[in-house]
């Protein structure tokens, strides 16, 4: 099955906690803390694997965590930085923000890993606090989480050639025909259902990329058909080869075809439409009563400046001159599509002060705030003097001022997520 759009989180590895300890050893006294510090949580990259063409594996897999850091140890031993997770994507991916559509990344480039997500740094051991007046730190910093984000995988073919056209006009016959490649074919409309990638090697060592695009239908571009789902695929192409069938079997009039293609590419996109066009004019061997169908779609094509190129795939009558003409076009064209990112990633929640909520339950007070769940993860409950630590940044920040303005009594009770205490005067 081809799947070429996925919805996927990812959850870079949390640092581990700081270490609190203190070096015991016969014979010395006073050996101070040597708390060891946590080790970073692990990263996750994205990489592109041109043995992957479609994004299968993400349907089955929606959530990639990479592992957390460990915590420090005694000895002044820091832990071991969590492992990092590498996701394999196929080449010519889109990364986009799942919130906004922003392009975050687009793995086309000849690069290295893209980091996806950081891994929080380690939290502090004891032995980074110790000083003149503070000699026995029982407290240590926590780690910090890593970037959790929700991310849209979009595939976007990586083709110099897009074959465009309505269904049955011979797009897969001609892509069997200058490639190796074996799509489906048969009599019938819609026999494509997924897009298909060929290489066409012309003379020694050239060679280019061809795409055959699933049929178009009129009102494609708003979802008519199966049109729709593949559009996308025809972005990065440098020039189209628009298949028309002036056979007129079926009665189809190649002209009004042509049109009615170019305006659903008009209508997805506009710098598409406007994409250097070559019309292989197929299915000749068929012409049934004159060239009539030929001679209307040329005269129409002469007018816009298109070149056209009568072929048969079945014969392969033509079909020399069309690759040759192909090839010869490409040096000229601008190179495939790379997108610049457009995503700017929002400054990291840190919270202030001032940032709290404070609800009230009967006689219990809830505060809550993102600078209030650090502040606690780094305060030693069971120590004196991380405790006073802690009241004073409370103070600091104004929180007992503004319980007190809120009508907070004696002995009620203040509840800030795992810790609780009395308030009293």
């Amino acid at each position: 099955m081809f799947i070429d759009t996925a919805r996927i989180t990812l959850r870079a590895g949390r640092g581990g906690n700081g270490a609190v300890s203190f070096h015991r050893e016969k014979y010395v006294a006073a050996g101070g803390p040597d708390g060891g510090d946590g080790g970073r949580g692990g990263h996750v990259y994205l990489v592109t694997d041109p043995g992957l063409s479609t994004l299968m594996d993400f349907r089955y897999r929606r959530r990639y965590e990479a592992a957390d850091g460990q915590n420090g140890g005694t000895k002044a031993c820091s832990g071991r930085g969590g492992a990092d997770l590498t996701i394999r994507v196929p080449s010519g991916t889109l990364l986009r923000d799942a919130a906004t559509g922003a392009i975050i990344h687009d793995m086309s480039a000849a690069e290295g890993p893209y980091l996806a997500a950081r891994g929080g740094r380690g939290g502090w051991g004891n032995r980074h606090f110790a000083t003149a007046t503070r000699q026995c730190p029982r407290f240590a910093k926590a780690g910090l989480p890593g970037e959790e984000r929700d991310i849209v995988l979009e595939l976007k073919l990586l083709a110099d050639v897009g074959l465009v056209g309505f269904p049955n006009a011979g797009k897969s016959t001609l892509l069997s025909v200058v490639s190796a490649a074996r799509p489906k074919i048969a009599g019938y409309p819609f026999t494509t259902l997924t897009p298909n990638l060929g290489v066409v090697r012309v003379g020694e060592g050239s060679a280019f990329v061809v795409a055959d695009i699933p049929g178009l239908i009129e009102g494609a571009a708003s979802g008519a058909g199966l049109g729709h789902e593949f559009l996308r695929h025809v972005d990065r192409c440098r020039l189209l080869v628009h298949v028309v069938d002036v056979s007129g079997l079926e009665g189809r009039d190649p002209v009004e075809d042509f049109d009615a293609i170019c305006a659903e590419l008009r209508a997805y996109s506009p710098s598409l439409a406007a994409r250097p066009q070559i019309v292989a004019a197929n299915k000749c061997d068929l012409l049934r009563g004159g060239d009539g169908p030929l001679r209307a779609l040329t005269e129409r094509l002469a007018a816009l400046d298109i070149p056209v190129f009568p072929i048969s795939g079945a014969t392969r009558s033509g079909v020399d001159a069309l690759t040759a003409a192909v090839a010869a076009r490409l040096p000229s064209l601008p190179p495939v599509t790379v997108y610049e990112d457009e995503y700017i990633p929002p400054p990291p929640d840190l919270g202030s002060p001032g940032e709290m909520t404070i609800r009230c339950e009967g006689r219990t007070w809830l505060v809550e705030g993102v600078w209030l769940a650090r502040l606690l993860s780094n305060v030693n409950l069971s120590d004196y003097e991380s405790r006073m630590y802690f009241d004073r940044m409370l103070r600091g920040a104004g929180l007992f001022h503004r319980l007190e303005a809120q009508g907070i009594a004696e002995g009620d009770i203040v509840s800030i997520y795992d810790c609780e205490f009395e308030y009293v005067r």
